[in-house]
């Protein structure tokens, strides 16, 4: 049973309705001081699972290659896209609250909060190794992180954030139920080098959530999955 996804995305869900329910108590100075102390945990986090890293050429050039696929194939506009449309079908149930930052930067926002909770490599790693031996500790840590996260997020956003889940959940689902294909194929080298392929997700994401520079984190993702079979070929051949 995917007891690890199923507290990650409750997690999510209910930070959510944290957030939108009581985000008119906190300030706006609380709320973007906060967030910078989630987006420094981001990049801690990051930082660690970049240490995992076994063949860093392997690792720089999925990431380089992987994010000049997205860029190429717009996949960052799409997942604009599909943030938006999941805010216009959540708007349907419940009223957007009024919000402290301009639409753009809602839309940058609901983007880096999708990446962080559905695409990091901590979420992606920890479904494929519940799914494979049951260890569900991975998704419980990152639970804790995304709960807080989803809070200040939602004051900031509102109930959208907690729409969120319904992504996490699929995306998650899908790696659980695959692990026991994808698991067997991999090294060692291979986990290590894909973990730290999502640590540089994780250290754009916060980068983006301090904003001090905005990565085009959702056009990385490709990424993602080019790093896996690049690093055995690496490991292999090279």
């Amino acid at each position: 049973m995917p007891i690890g996804i199923m507290i990650n995305v409750l997690s999510v869900m209910l930070g959510g309705v944290v957030g939108t329910i009581a985000g008119h108590k906190l300030s706006l100075d609380f709320k973007e001081k906060l967030n910078m102390i989630f987006g420094a945990c981001a990049m801690t986090m990051g930082i660690s699972t970049i240490t995992q890293m076994e063949n860093m050429p392997a690792v720089i050039f999925s990431v380089v290659v992987g994010t000049a696929i997205g860029l190429a194939i717009h996949f960052g506009d799409k997942v604009a896209l599909l943030c938006s449309q999941m805010e216009k079908i959540v708007s349907k149930f419940i009223t957007r609250k009024e919000s402290d930052i301009s639409e753009e930067e809602f839309k940058a926002t609901l983007i880096t909060i999708i990446v962080l909770f559905c695409a990091s490599g901590t979420g992606i790693y920890g479904s494929i190794v519940e799914g494979m031996t049951g260890d569900h500790t991975i998704l419980i840590s990152k639970s804790i992180l995304d709960f807080f996260t989803a809070i200040i997020f939602a004051c900031l956003l509102g109930a959208v954030v907690s729409a969120i889940a319904v992504p996490q959940v699929i995306i998650f689902m899908i790696l659980y139920l695959l692990a026991g294909f994808i698991y067997p194929l991999t090294t060692p080298a291979m986990i290590g080098d894909f973990e730290a392929c999502g640590g540089v997700l994780l250290l754009a994401t916060g980068f983006r959530m301090i904003k001090v520079k905005m990565f085009p984190t959702a056009d990385m993702i490709p990424a993602m999955i080019l790093v896996m079979p690049i690093s055995w070929i690496w490991t292999t051949f090279l």
